[in-house]
C-alpha cells in the first residue's frame, strides 16, 4: 500500500531536513541499506531509501535511481553540503531516532512494500 512522505514522517516521528512543501509525494516501496551496492540492485522509482550513510555516494545513488526521498536513520543528520546535494536534485530528506530495522519495520507494519528478489543459486 502506498504511503505519503507526510503519513511517513508520522509513522517515523521524523525531521525534515528538506522538503516540507513536498511531503503530498506518495511512495510506492522502501529500501533500507548502507550498501549503496544493494539499493542499485533492488530499488525501484517512488521508493524511500532509509540509511545509516550521510555521504555523498547516499545522494548521487538517489538521483541516480529517482528515488524520491532518503531517511537517515540513528538521528544521524548530513553535513550542509550533502543537504545542498539533494537540495539541487529535489530529494526529501527526513531523520528519525529510530534503528534501521525499527523504521523499516514500522513502515512495513504500516503496509508499505519492500522489493522482492528472488535467490538465484542453487543448493
Amino acid at each position: 500500500m502506498p504511503l505519503t512522505l507526510y503519513q511517513i514522517k508520522d509513522i517515523l516521528d521524523a525531521s525534515v531536513l528538506f522538503g516540507e512543501n513536498m511531503l503530498d509525494k506518495e511512495i510506492q516501496s522502501a529500501c533500507g541499506s548502507d550498501l549503496m551496492s544493494d539499493v542499485l540492485a533492488f530499488v525501484k522509482e517512488q521508493t524511500l531509501l532509509l540509511t545509516g550513510l550521510t555521504n555523498h555516494h547516499v545522494i548521487r545513488t538517489a538521483e541516480l535511481l529517482d528515488v524520491s526521498a532518503i531517511v537517515f536513520v540513528r538521528g544521524k543528520c548530513p553535513e550542509p553540503e550533502i543537504i545542498k546535494m539533494a537540495i539541487e536534485r529535489s530529494i526529501v530528506l527526513l531523520s528519525t531516532n529510530d534503528t534501521l530495522f525499527t523504521a523499516c519495520g514500522k513502515l512495513y507494519q504500516a503496509g508499505l512494500s519492500g522489493g522482492v528478489k528472488q535467490c538465484e543459486g542453487t543448493l
